[in-house]
């Protein structure tokens, strides 16, 4: 974790906030987004998270 928190232009497949947290946590991006789908899934929290974090991330300069 020694950069900084941007949403991906390279690996992303909506808004990039899944690929942005993947190459932060240096981590597979699949991963991350399979967490999305599950928590949005088991009671909607998050799709809420991933929408926030779309808003509040700036993009990859």
């Amino acid at each position: 974790m020694d950069g900084k928190l941007y949403r991906s232009e390279d690996n992303k497949m909506i808004c990039g906030v899944c690929g942005g947290l993947a190459e932060y946590f240096h981590i597979d991006a699949t991963l991350v987004r399979l967490g999305f789908v599950l928590f949005s899934a088991l009671g909607g929290s998050g799709l809420f998270v991933y929408l926030a974090a779309a808003v509040i991330m700036p993009k990859q300069p």
